[in-house]
C-alpha cells in the first residue's frame, strides 16, 4: 500500500538558521546595590603592603557578613570555583590622620570592620596578631588599613576625607 505524498503547503518549511546557535543573555538593568564594601588604605604604604593589608582586611568582611558572599562559580567545562564577594570592594587612600578620623567615625556608626595595624607587618600568625592589637588601646592604634562594610551613605560618611586608590 503506498501512501499519497502530503502537499507540501501544509508543512511549510523551517527558516534558514545560523549555526551554531547561541543565545545572548538579556541585557538586564544594572546591578545597584544599597551597601558598600570599602578598604582604607594608608598612603605611606609600599605596593605589597598595600595589597597584603587590602587581602587580610577583606577576609574580615567577607568572615563576619555572609550576606556579602555571592554564589560558587563554574566555568562551562563544569569546574567549580570559590563564591566571591557579590559586589564590588572599593579602595581609597588617606593620611594618617584621615585613616584615624575614619576609624572614629567607623566606631561612632558600629559599622562592620577591620583593621590592620602597622605592628601585624612584624608577626608572622593570627595568634599574634590578635595580640598585637590587644595591647594597644584603640584611641593608640597605629592604623594602616581599614575595612568597612554598611549602608552606603554611611560608608561615605566613614571615608570624608579619602581619595580613591589609584
Amino acid at each position: 500500500m503506498n501512501a499519497e505524498p502530503l502537499p507540501t503547503e501544509s508543512f511549510p518549511a523551517e527558516p534558514a538558521r545560523a549555526e551554531p546557535v547561541h543565545a545572548e543573555p538579556a541585557r538586564a538593568e544594572p546591578v545597584r546595590f544599597d551597601t558598600k564594601i570599602a578598604v582604607l588604605l594608608r598612603e605611606d604604604l609600599e605596593p605589597w603592603q598595600r595589597l597584603n593589608v587590602t587581602a587580610f582586611l577583606v577576609s574580615g568582611i567577607g568572615a563576619s557578613v555572609p550576606e556579602v558572599i555571592g554564589e560558587p562559580y563554574e566555568d562551562a567545562d563544569g569546574t567549580g570555583y570559590l563564591p566571591m564577594f557579590r559586589q564590588p570592594v572599593l579602595v581609597f587612600q588617606g593620611t594618617k590622620e584621615t585613616l584615624t578620623a575614619a576609624h572614629a567615625r567607623v566606631l561612632s556608626r558600629a559599622l562592620p570592620r577591620a583593621l590592620f595595624t602597622s605592628d601585624l607587618f612584624t608577626t608572622g600568625n593570627d595568634r599574634d596578631n590578635r595580640a598585637a592589637v590587644r595591647a594597644v588601646p584603640t584611641a593608640e592604634l597605629d592604623l594602616v588599613g581599614l575595612a568597612v562594610y554598611g549602608p552606603r551613605n554611611a560608608v561615605d560618611k566613614v571615608l570624608k576625607g579619602a581619595r580613591m586608590h589609584p
